[in-house]
């Protein structure tokens, strides 16, 4: 039986890839430390989602292992060996705001801690596919140049722009820029995925994602915009929204989504560094304002929030992914989520939590 390792494997993107790949008749090996209560708080703890897939996956083993353990990595790699068809690093410091309170913490685990997993990959199983979850940060605060006009709930693109129709592509400038710390640990994690398939010969595969989401994610207040606002609306606590009047817009993709487009990737690998920009694109997007009324109309109650004037350092106005050189490269991809029923998941799965808690 063929192995995949997949980091993070508690939270969104890492659960629905163990639970997609063992559907696929793989054995999982996920590797998650929880790191994600460090970061936010115990409210955003991913342990409810290690238990589920223990009891859940017959063929899933969980290591509670820091991504920086270098040694620790290397172990596991040795002990599946040529069996390692796959790794999916998803672990991830994941807020560029919490970036700044712990800018060692922070670059050490998305920098170092993807150097370690690539390391272990090209030292243990170098024929194997390395797929990494990269961020649209890495293009900086770049998008906020482009060309904006303001309209009654949205920003959006001068229409005679390139951009406009169909988002942002690969072709963006990651350089002289504002990136916040977060992405520019994520822009070292990023180039060292493509170097390691450019100068080693390795598949790997650097996915550029907007905003990431689904109805396993322990939405908190420093990320996980769409979780954590239906998390608010749900029960009753104040949401702040920050800067651009509530109109900065974000495409969003499903992680089932997200994750279907890594096991495409997985079929037919490339070996030239590969990077892609994914995300929800024309299909799938919103602004804050819209996204609010969605979850509102949804959820059937409205949401205490206040509009602060002052925007997140680096935060960006305007997203959307341009996915089409994914789509040129893997055609039988396709979406099966748009944005109405992205949230309506995200609302039933907030509700059965909070139902569990309180009972």
């Amino acid at each position: 039986m063929s192995v995949a390792i997949v980091t993070g494997s508690s939270g969104l993107i890492g659960s629905e890839t163990a639970k997609l790949l063992h559907e696929k008749g793989m054995e999982v090996v996920g590797i998650d430390n929880n790191m994600r209560s460090y970061f936010f708080g115990e409210e955003a703890s991913t342990s409810w989602n290690t238990e589920h897939l223990q009891k859940t996956l017959k063929n899933f083993r969980h290591y509670s292992l820091d991504v920086r353990d270098q040694e620790g990595v290397a172990r596991i790699f040795r002990e599946f060996g040529g069996n390692i068809g796959l790794v999916v690093h998803t672990a991830a410091q994941p807020s560029h705001d919490w970036a700044a309170r712990e800018p060692l913490t922070d670059f050490t685990i998305n920098g170092v801690g993807t150097l370690v997993m690539l390391e272990a990959t090209r030292q243990s199983c170098p024929d194997a596919t390395f797929i990494f979850t990269s961020t649209n940060k890495v293009y900086g605060d770049t998008p906020n140049n482009l060309p904006l006009i303001e309209l009654e709930n949205r920003w959006e693109v001068e229409p005679s722009h390139p951009f406009a129709k169909d988002g942002i592509d690969e072709t963006m400038s990651i350089d002289q820029s504002k990136h916040s710390l977060f992405g520019a640990s994520k822009v070292a994690a990023d180039l060292l995925t493509q170097e390691y398939g450019r100068y080693f010969g390795m598949k790997t595969g650097t996915f550029r994602g907007g905003c990431l989401t689904g109805p396993a994610h322990s939405g908190a207040e420093l990320h996980g915009f769409l979780a954590y606002l239906v998390k608010c609306v749900v029960t009753g606590k104040k949401y702040t929204i920050y800067g651009y009047k509530g109109k900065q817009v974000r495409d969003n993709i499903s992680s089932y989504d997200l994750v279907n487009a890594f096991w495409h990737f997985f079929q037919n690998p490339r070996e030239d560094g590969a990077v892609y920009n994914i995300g929800g694109s024309r299909h799938s997007n919103c602004s804050m304002i819209e996204a609010i009324r969605l979850a509102e109309d949804l959820c059937g109650r409205e949401l205490n929030y206040t509009l602060s004037e002052e925007a997140r350092s680096g935060d960006h106005i305007w997203w959307i992914s341009d996915v089409g050189r994914f789509k040129q490269d893997y055609p039988e991809w396709s979406y099966r989520y748009d944005m109405k029923r992205i949230m309506e998941e995200i609302v039933e799965a907030t509700r059965e939590r909070a139902h569990a808690q309180i009972g």
